[in-house]
């Protein structure tokens, strides 16, 4: 917070953001006629989106003062946004006036009282948010009297013409002036003191108090220091050495594109790294010990190192004026690096900077690495590309090896200015000093209605107020590593320069081909630039009942699924907050996807070292309707998985984790393969254990496993299995033997019967059930299954226990197995044996939990904010339990929705990291013992006996230690169908009359996304529908449910216009419904009629049009506004 005075010496503190839509209503009512004269008629929310930064000043109360908007190109129609340049040099003195260091204010409006105080500060504000920028014009088409506060900071552009337009010019020396740099001397040690004191936790200076002096005192040609001045007083210094140790940070970090600090290619030779294959191995450099001294003897003066670096807070944003100061005191050096710890927050002058990535994630050090090179110094210019470039752009991507579909577009926009499907392409290429060093190439994007259908788009944009062909797609992006940190300014300025507004980005997963062959190097780059999309949870349409009314095809035919990245003109000034803390995710389950799902969503986030540690890697290439045998949670489809960045945001580890050394800070996994981490998430869940025969006393490691005994726990083993049954199985006729006792048993045994296996070859050996426990909630499912076991002749043996495998005989291949049961011994003949029994934490993941010393009860321990004993290690889902100091044996996370888990425990994660979230509070003492309750449902599903759907919905429930369950009331549940005709629905509504559980068995495939969305919902929004089953008025919910009327309620927006009538019906309760506005689209009859009652009525008619008239694309099967 800041102070500003009013004219009258009022004082207010007052902060200046970034705007949001929700400013607009606020900045409306501060307009004047004063404004209007010299900005024209403005629409605020138009204004908002297209803006390159727009910003408002508010006080404590978060009342407006005062909003700038500013773009990239003069107001109006005065010139064509491409061509401004040339206009600003023909008609006015305003040659240094470039792209990169210009911005055009568009529209100010302050409060009277404060305008001129405003205006300095939003001024003020805006050269420290972008430090390329030099001056500010305004230059409008409108020759309006130029308010005082704007007279008071503006001041008339020298002209060359007699040009009718409001032309003036703010130069950043005015408001925010950059800081003179000189070396540094002995008695500024005093006030750099009081600086590192505030700033810095160093404890070579904190301990030894003359270190600093003795630092600056011994500076010679390989040591320099030195400090900026801001009116005189040092506010900043800086020691920079050449003494550099090149050798650790070739071992370390992936030095390839900078050919290893050791020489540098100049301007015209900067290429792209050589593809992957054709790099050395990083984890086995091929450089002798003679070669590696004589480059690192060649590489002495290539390099320098900043060791100390600090600055006032207050002018940190200028930290950038100490880098051409230190390639003049260095002149032969052509790179600059800095050092920072991983935990290290980001600092300003880091975003000038290009971050190297380690050489592999188990050598990552504790430090990361930045670059700055001396051509980084050099104007970038961008503009049209023109034939000419060619030869230019084949040298830049020739080491590529999508090069050649990238020259094919590059030749196709030369000749036709279109691709070979006939749409509009456009090329753009930065240069520094006539030579090219990055292209980008884009398409317009022609499946806009799917975009916006699948994917949330209106988190950053609003469509309405984007044309059309303001969209493009970005079909090739290259970018020399030199000029990497101006990649914004390449896609601001290709944004201006095509007349664009928005520009997406598809990553498809590598299991899938892409539609097109777009060459992106580097991809981080453009990812760092970009903000990701969510996808948006789709309706299932009864497309016969529809017909005419259904979306159109656009919409509903699929197309092989990407993650969605978006670039737009209001981001791409809107750097993103670096993380550069290594988190290590040990575990693939639900839990753990959804963890990693929040992270690689957020915004104005960029992590940079996330690992997933996963027994077979991240299986998004399988898909478990496709594969069968083990039940579902309906968390992440195959296409769900897709549909989120993880590919470029996670590195995966295959194997198991073995160890964890807690000293050390690394895990250690299967393959000898070592992961550092700073933050270790441990989300493993439970897996079914190897069957261990009541016999057998070896440990589990010197157990010998038969190759035809499979124990299934992810999609991998299930296809591995799988493909071993085709190949060695189905065609003989041994006994295939099921042992377990739960749900994916019987899901086990449909795919083995669907792979042609008959049923009396399989054998089901229950064990024997926990108490209370039973595979299914509903008895009519049980009795459903067990009939379609029974007709498919499958041998069905209770209460067993595995006691022998082959006799007690070497076991591999395994011919018959031995159980004891309540009677006699079962003795079975054995082809495969499929083991689903023993549900536990992992041997090996007990081992390296219980050899670290972490606390270990039956399960890991944990608090109620996911910590284990170690502050730096979390865990997560069903692998963890709550400390027996909160007295809650009854609750913990696996009785919840591991999606729901996953999400909070991210959320706990961000507050370490995210600036814009509020510190922690601390937990009052009254509930500082209470664990976390969660909302929604715990979901199974899967394809049953009989080829029965399954789908059960179930609210969240302690586990029952000694009482027996609670019973619902009779009069609670609805159930229509049978299970014999395979029409089998049941609901059961609480006391509240709200959907707490669902249960659906059908011989047709099921509408999942939208039975899912019935849960929690209030019976009078799904049509009255207890009162209509008490009337006998639906005799299938299955048919009630597939109604046009309810595909409102399935749609991903339902619960955000919940929450409006929620905001309307509470202001019935309060008696005040005047606050709510009322379309003109309301019967006159309802608005003569001025009760309360009517009120609201007419209130919530009308949420109701602008719900299904906002959302029409996915909802057109309801009448608007006029079509009746």
């Amino acid at each position: 917070m800041r102070t500003i005075a009013s004219s009258s010496g009022q004082e207010e503190a007052v902060n200046v953001r970034r705007t949001e839509s929700a400013d607009a209503q606020g900045i409306n009512g501060l307009i004047s006629p004063e404004a209007g004269a010299v900005f024209g008629r403005v629409n605020v929310i138009h204004l908002l989106e297209k803006a390159n930064l727009a910003v408002t000043l508010a006080n404590e109360r978060e009342e407006i003062l005062a909003h700038a908007s500013f773009f990239d190109h003069p107001v109006g129609d005065l010139v064509d946004q491409t061509s401004w340049e040339p206009f600003l040099q023909k008609h006015f003195s305003a040659e240094t006036c470039t792209p990169l260091n210009t911005l055009f204010l568009h529209f100010f409006v302050a409060d009277t009282d404060f305008a001129t105080a405003s205006a300095k500060e939003i001024l003020r504000a805006v050269f420290n948010a972008v430090a390329e920028l030099e001056y500010i014009l305004l230059l409008s088409p409108y020759a309006g009297v130029l308010e005082e506060a704007l007279e008071e900071v503006f001041d008339p552009l020298q002209r060359l013409t007699d040009l009718e337009c409001s032309a003036f010019i703010c130069h950043r020396q005015e408001h925010c002036p950059k800081l003179l740099i000189r070396p540094a001397r002995v008695e500024d040690h005093d006030d750099l003191m009081r600086i590192f004191v505030d700033q810095t936790k160093v404890l070579s200076v904190m301990e030894q108090p003359y270190f600093l002096a003795e630092l600056i005192q011994e500076q010679n040609e390989e040591n320099h220091c030195a400090v900026c001045e801001s009116d005189g007083l040092p506010v900043g210094f800086i020691s920079v050495t050449s003494d550099v140790d090149l050798k650790q940070l070739h071992d370390s970090f992936d030095l390839s594109e900078l050919d290893g600090l050791y020489k540098l290619d100049q301007i015209t030779n900067a290429d792209p790294a050589a593809p992957p294959e054709s790099r050395e191995d990083p984890e086995n450099p091929q450089t002798n010990p003679q070669e590696e001294t004589q480059l690192t003897e060649a590489g002495k003066s290539s390099a320098v190192c900043i060791q100390f670096f600090v600055i006032d807070k207050n002018h940190e944003t200028r930290s950038v004026d100490f880098i051409p100061y230190i390639f003049t005191v260095f002149p032969d050096v052509d790179l600059c690096i800095i050092t920072v710890p991983t935990l290290s927050p980001e600092f300003l002058l880091l975003q000038s900077f290009i971050r190297l990535p380690p050489r592999s994630t188990n050598a990552s050090p504790p430090r990361e690495i930045y670059v700055f090179q001396r051509s980084g110094l050099r104007s970038v210019e961008v503009r049209a590309a023109v034939a000419a470039d060619r030869p230019a752009v084949s040298e830049l991507v020739k080491t590529l090896s999508l090069r050649e579909s990238l020259l094919e577009d590059l030749d196709r926009f030369y000749e036709t200015r279109r691709d070979k499907d006939g749409v509009p392409l456009q090329a753009f290429v930065s240069t520094v000093q006539s030579e090219v060093v990055g292209i980008l190439i884009i398409r317009d994007e022609q499946d806009l209605q799917y975009l916006c259908a699948r994917y949330n788009m209106e988190s950053f944009i609003y469509f309405s107020h984007h044309r059309l062909e303001e969209h493009a797609h970005i079909l090739h992006f290259v970018l020399a590593p030199s000029f990497q940190r101006c990649c914004r300014h390449l896609f601001k300025e290709s944004l201006r320069l095509g007349h664009k507004s928005c520009l997406f980005h598809r990553l498809y997963p590598p299991h899938i081909s892409p539609r097109w062959n777009s060459c992106v190097h580097h991809l981080d780059v453009l990812l760092d630039c970009a903000v990701p999309v969510c996808p948006r949870r789709q309706i299932v349409f009864p497309l016969e009942e529809l017909g005419i009314n259904a979306p159109s095809l656009q919409i509903r035919e699929e197309q092989a699924p990407f993650a969605l990245s978006l670039i737009s003109r209001k981001l791409t000034l809107e750097p993103k907050v670096t993380v550069n803390a290594r988190i290590v995710l040990v575990g693939a389950s639900d839990t753990g996807l959804s963890f990693l799902e929040v992270l690689c969503f957020c915004p104005h986030l960029r992590f940079n070292s996330l690992t997933l540690v996963s027994t077979h890697g991240l299986l998004s290439d399988f898909d478990h309707e496709d594969i069968g045998f083990l039940s579902t949670s309906h968390a992440y489809s195959s296409r769900d998985l897709s549909r989120v960045p993880l590919h470029s945001c996670v590195s995966v580890v295959s194997g198991k984790m073995v160890a964890i050394n807690r000293k050390s800070k690394h895990v250690l996994v299967s393959g000898g393969v070592t992961v550092p981490y700073d933050h270790l998430v441990l989300c493993t869940g439970l897996q079914y254990q190897a069957p261990r025969p009541a016999e057998v006393n070896q440990p589990d490691s010197n157990l010998q496993l038969p190759s035809n005994l499979f124990t299934l726990n992810d999609l991998h083993d299930c296809m591995a299995a799988r493909r071993w049954l085709s190949a060695n199985f189905v065609e003989l006729e041994d006994n295939a033997i099921v042992y377990g006792n739960s749900i994916d048993v019987f899901t086990t045994v449909e795919t083995l019967l669907s792979l042609g296996i008959l049923g009396n070859r399989i054998h089901v050996v229950f064990t024997p059930p926990e108490p209370g426990v039973s595979c299914f909630s509903d008895p009519e499912v049980e009795k459903a299954v067990a009939t379609a076991l029974k007709k498919a002749e499958v041998q069905v043996h209770h209460h067993c226990l595995l006691a022998l495998m082959n006799n007690g005989d070497n076991p591999n291949p395994l011919t018959s197995v031995t159980f004891t049961t309540d009677a006699e011994t079962l003795n079975l003949q054995c082809g495969v044996f499929i083991n689903l029994s023993n549900k536990a934490v992992d041997s090996e993941a007990f081992r390296s939990i219980n050899d670290s010393f972490l606390v270990f009860d039956s399960r890991l321990v944990i608090d109620a904010t996911f910590h284990t004993s170690d502050s730096s290690i979390s865990a997560a889902g069903p692998l963890t339990k709550f400390s027996r100091s909160y007295y809650s044996d009854e609750w913990s996370n696996a009785n919840f929705n591991s999606k729901e888990v996953g999400r909070d425990l991210a959320a706990m994660l961000l507050r370490l990291f995210d600036p814009t979230l509020e510190p922690a509070m601390e937990t009052p003492p009254e509930t500082e013992r209470l664990v976390p309750l969660y909302g929604q449902a715990k979901i199974q599903g899967g394809k049953l006996p009989g080829g029965f759907h399954f789908l059960q919905v179930t609210k969240p429930s302690a586990t029952q230690l000694t009482a027996p369950p609670v019973q619902k009331l009779q009069d609670s549940c609805l159930v229509t169908g049978r299970v014999e005709t395979g029409n089998y629905f049941s609901l059961h509504l609480d006391s509240y009359e709200q959907v707490e559980a669902l249960t659906c068995l059908s011989l047709k495939p099921l509408p999942l996304s939208n039975y899912l969305s019935l849960y929690g919902k209030q019976q009078q929004l799904l049509g009255q529908l207890s009162s209509c089953y008490r009337q006998g008025l639906i005799p299938d919910l299955h048919s009630f449910f597939r109604q046009s009327w309810c595909l409102a309620l399935y749609h991903d927006r339902f619960s955000d216009f919940e929450q409006e009538l929620q905001q309307i019906t509470s202001h019935t309760v309060s008696g005040d419904v005047s606050g709510q506005t009322v379309q003109g689209d309301v019967s006159p009859l309802l608005l003569q009629d001025r009760s309360p009652a009517a009120e609201v009525r007419a209130a919530v008619r009308s949420s109701a049009v602008r719900y299904l008239s906002f959302n029409r694309n996915l909802l057109p099967m309801f009448a608007g506004p006029g079509q009746l």
